[in-house]
């Protein structure tokens, strides 16, 4: 089965024979029945993905009772991410401060009786990168001598961009970095300025990511509830905000209704009200109604919450929290435009390995103007299955069944026959783009198994004013603004800074400050947070340099090829609405698999010919050495 499939239901190891079942989400639901709910705890997490999460861990570490409150159940993101150190080493410091704060025998144990660190599950020395999920190195009974993260041992820019009206290549191979073996201080609460600015150095599933910090919090409060105590964190995995009336969708009712689960005080502060919803596919759209025989669970008033839902947060929205577009000069003479790009996205089960490959190209619209367009190519150490390759989409091509003449005009948009050849210009497009990232010819691609996608997304900046929506309550991570999604910029400043936040506003908070001055420093730092964020990416939608290598690598292959790594590209919106008129964009299909069965290429990519594809018919291709095609993790061998 699909490894991207296998990362979105969770599979688990078997269970051997006479082992406990882990209770499922429904049994964890029944049992809160039995156990008092916390009443205003000091900190509730509406939303548990990496920044709620990571700022649950802080806040227990700190000694403080916290609630969190997530409405999907387990995580189910596919993705991969291409992570920072910095994160390395806040998980080091978060294991550090739960022995200080809890003893180790205040520390989950893994199954096979070692401490749960969360640094040596994400990292160690001891252990090995490869294909692993976060809950077989969790709950093994024996280690398995592999941890969650994979190092990027190959980082490489093709600049494909004519030069002079003639195709040009130019491949810079980067230095490896080297991984840390040990916790710096120095890297926990720096700017986020600093931390984009530095290189991407992990890769991993997101949902690996997601799944250990999951079950570290899931396993601090199943000690605690076993050993009679007050539990540290109480996790509510099927629940929302109480949400008012389903038929109030828009108008006058829904601004009546807007607050129902959040029960504004006299001082601004809210008390939560959640509920335990059910959720079902109806019509294509995933609809969620409260749970038939259940009640609403009055949480009291919590001295924080934290929004942090992704993008398009509905509690932030009903606390009337709005996000603007952010624009951007392009310097091409059409002034401010919305910071906005697109791109198709796909999981291939193709062996990218351990690599971060980067490439930017020349395409012409039929006027003979330029543009520029990336590809990314995304693996993980040691797994032949992970290929995540991401491909823009030039602002000139609409993917119009008629305009390319596969069906006759006035073809109705929601007929069979016009989405079908919409499909398959997608398609065809994604894997010429794919072809020339990996090397790999299209026919040949067109054989290998495709577990999601190509699906096409917008990426758009935008932020809010103000993280601070009551007085008791902040928005943060993608809630409060969100920047260009292939850099990992979002998971990082959202994992990285905003959840390092809460540490620093209970820190305040025992130094003597006020609620009130602890908030706004904490809203101010999410937004500063975010400006660097938005700083930081905004180059990714007009400029070469890829930022995620760094900004001294940005420098080094700025001096390898002899061109400006500042330079713009050409930019029109005219053609974008086009192309989103044809067929919507709908978030939901992110969690939809869709696999195109093949084959598993285990391979590796291709050499990299130092030859622009243009004139390959004119000139044979030099290869260039870029690395061995499988390395095993830690040994420099190859097999």
């Amino acid at each position: 089965m699909a490894k991207w499939f296998a990362e979105s239901v969770r599979r688990r190891p078997a269970r051997k024979s006479g082992e406990p079942v882990r209770p499922s989400a429904e049994d964890r639901a029944a049992r809160q029945d039995g156990v008092p709910v916390p009443k205003d705890p000091d900190f509730v997490a509406l939303g548990l993905g990496g920044t709620n999460m990571m700022a649950l861990l802080w806040s227990i570490a700190m000694g403080k009772r916290c609630v969190g409150v997530e409405l999907r159940g387990d995580p189910s993101l596919g993705v991969h991410w291409n992570l920072r150190e910095d994160f390395f080493h806040h998980l080091s410091l978060i294991d550090h401060l739960m022995v200080q704060r809890h003893g180790e025998e205040g520390v989950p144990r893994r199954r096979d009786g070692e401490p749960f660190r969360l640094s040596e599950v994400f990292l160690s020395e001891d252990t090995v990168a490869g294909e692993i999920f976060a809950d077989e190195v969790i709950h093994s009974e024996t280690p398995v001598g592999v941890h969650v993260s994979g190092f990027i041992h190959h980082t490489e820019f093709i600049d494909d961009r004519w030069v002079d009206g003639k195709p040009q290549r130019d491949v810079v191979i980067l230095d490896p970095l080297k991984p840390p073996t040990e916790y710096d201080p120095s890297r926990v609460g720096r700017s986020m300025i600093d931390v984009l600015d530095s290189p991407s150095t992990f890769q991993a599933g997101a949902n690996e990511i997601l799944v250990m910090l999951r079950r570290y919090l899931e396993m601090v409060e199943e000690m605690d509830l076993a050993a009679g105590v007050e539990p540290r964190v109480r996790l509510f995995l099927s629940h929302r905000v109480v949400a008012g009336d389903e038929r109030a969708n828009d108008g006058f009712v829904k601004w009546l209704r807007r607050d129902d689960g959040f029960v504004g005080l006299p001082d601004g502060r809210k008390r939560l009200i959640i509920e335990e919803i059910q959720e079902f596919d109806y019509k294509g759209k995933f609809r969620r109604v409260r749970k038939p025989g259940t009640k609403p669970i009055d949480l009291g008033v919590p001295e924080m919450f934290m929004i942090a839902q992704g993008f398009d947060s509905s509690d932030a929205d009903r606390l009337g929290f709005k996000q603007e577009d952010v624009e951007v000069d392009h310097n091409d003479g059409k002034g401010p435009v919305v910071a906005q790009a697109d791109y198709l996205a796909g999981f291939m089960e193709l062996y990218v390995g351990a690599r971060l490959r980067r490439r930017i190209a020349s395409a012409f619209d039929s006027h003979g103007d330029e543009y520029w367009v990336r590809q990314l190519a995304v693996g993980h150490e040691d797994d032949p299955e992970v290929g995540w390759i991401l491909v823009q989409v030039p602002d000139f091509k609409t993917f119009d069944p008629i305009i390319a003449g596969l069906v006759p005009p006035r073809t109705p948009r929601k007929s069979k026959r016009y989405i079908g050849a919409y499909q398959q210009l997608v398609r065809d497009y994604y894997l010429e783009q794919v072809a020339l990232v990996t090397e790999i010819p299209k026919e040949e691609l067109e054989q290998i198994q495709t577990s999601y996608g190509p699906k096409l997304f917008s990426l758009v900046e935008r932020v809010g004013a103000d993280a601070q929506v009551a007085t008791n309550g902040v928005v943060a991570g993608d809630s409060f603004g969100n920047g260009h999604f292939l850099t990992s910029g979002g998971a990082v400043t959202g994992m990285v800074g905003h959840a390092y936040r809460m540490l620093r506003y209970w820190e305040s908070r025992e130094r003597g400050l006020s609620p009130a001055q602890s908030v706004r420093e904490l809203a101010d730092g999410i937004r500063q947070d975010t400006l660097d964020w938005l700083q930081n990416s905004l180059q990714e939608f007009s400029q070469a340099a890829p930022i995620n290598f760094g900004a001294e690598r940005i420098a080094q292959i700025s001096r390898t090829t002899g061109r400006d790594s500042s330079g713009r590209a050409t930019t029109i919106d005219a053609a974008r609405r086009h192309r989103h008129s044809l067929v919507p964009l709908d978030p939901a299909d992110w969690r939809r698999l869709s696999v195109r069965s093949g084959r598993l290429h285990t391979q590796g990519l291709p050499p990299l010919p130092d030859t622009h594809p243009e004139v390959r018919c004119e000139a044979r291709p030099v290869a260039v050495e870029v690395q061995p095609l499988v390395q095993t993790s830690g040994a420099g061998a190859t097999r």
